[in-house]
């Protein structure tokens, strides 16, 4: 084995011109990682930045400034343990394993979309054994934004009422579930066309944001997580209760806004800064977790029941620059999946 399909990416460029299937070198594990045979990949808005070079400022912080600097995109994924190097000790070939392909910014390539990955042995965790290589490759990402993003809020306070906006996607559907799990009352907000796909993972309420405007509800509400950043905190504050929360995951609609260069990083610095001062806004910005803790606590939950991964739509390797498009157009309920 000394070759493998991957689509590689030449420059940054719109994804159906820049992206090519190509046989290449089957990369080998330096003494801290592991090859990974991948069986699945997700595809997630950071996918889209990496690719596109959007925006801009992103290739003065380590992605590379005419093209990316590691050439495969991808960064979500599930697979098998085909090889590890000599200072791994917490994998073996033959394990199932998941997790993103490094710790670097999201806004990197990863080198998912191929057949093989190296993978640092501490970004991975073993795979949930009650479901698919599909849907443990749509978990990572969309799980660990959820969890870091909700966990301070529900954990030690259930029963809660939450609203989520924009909670079709891959991060919503899984928010949807965390909260479900804790108890809470849960508003999901979408398009009219996904409002039974979030009945069915357990919304309490739906509304389609096209006809309705959440902030205008005649309720109270503990926590509002705008997982499509849509919504404006001076709208919001209508209908938090006075310790509410609001919480902004961060989307920043692949570029649609026309902030090519700097993007939404300067609002997002504003607001991170302002929630030092605010009661009503988010603090976990300045938290973290170790990816490893919160792969396991993602599959503790999968493996109870709380939380099962939704997977919206699979394309093959060769189908890319369709499956980033797909993401775009924003159709799908749940992750869209490569399967190499």
């Amino acid at each position: 084995m000394t070759s493998m399909r991957a689509m590689v990416q030449d420059q940054y460029g719109a994804p159906d011109e820049v992206l090519h299937l190509r046989e290449v070198e089957v990369p080998t594990p330096a003494p801290g990682e592991v090859l990974v045979r991948v069986r699945a990949a997700s595809v997630n808005p950071d996918v889209w930045h990496a690719v596109s070079g959007y925006p801009r400022l992103m290739r003065l912080m380590g992605a590379g400034l005419r093209r990316q600097k590691q050439p495969i995109p991808g960064l979500d994924m599930a697979g098998e343990v085909e090889k590890v190097g000599s200072a791994v000790v917490d994998f073996r070939p033959g394990d199932a394993v998941f997790g993103e392909t490094h710790d670097r910014i999201q806004w990197t390539n990863g080198g998912a979309y191929a057949e093989y990955v190296c993978v640092p042995q501490h970004v991975l965790a073993l795979k949930p054994e009650n479901i698919t290589f599909e849907q443990a490759g749509s978990v990572p990402t969309s799980g660990i934004i959820a969890l870091v993003n909700l966990r301070k809020h529900i954990w030690s306070r259930p029963g809660q009422r939450i609203v989520i906006n924009g909670a079709a996607g891959g991060v919503g559907s899984i928010a949807i579930q965390m909260a479900k799990a804790k108890g809470a009352y849960v508003v999901g907000v979408d398009h009219a066309t996904k409002l039974d796909y979030l009945r069915t993972l357990g919304a309490d309420e739906v509304m389609d944001y096209t006809r309705e405007d959440v902030t205008r509800l005649d309720e109270r509400f503990d926590l509002i997580i705008d997982v499509a950043s849509s919504l404006s905190i001076s709208d919001c504050r209508r209908i938090l209760e006075p310790d509410g929360i609001y919480v902004m995951i961060g989307h920043d609609h692949y570029g649609a806004k026309g902030r090519r260069t700097l993007g939404g990083i300067p609002y997002f610095l504003g607001f991170m800064v302002r929630a030092r001062f605010d009661r009503n806004l988010d603090k976990s910005w300045f938290e973290t977790m170790e990816k490893r803790d919160a792969l396991e606590i993602l599959r503790d939950m999968i493996e109870a029941g709380q939380l099962t991964p939704i997977v919206g739509r699979t394309f093959p390797l060769a189908e890319v620059p369709s499956a980033i498009q797909c993401l775009q157009a924003g159709q799908a309920c749940g992750r869209i999946v490569i399967v190499p």
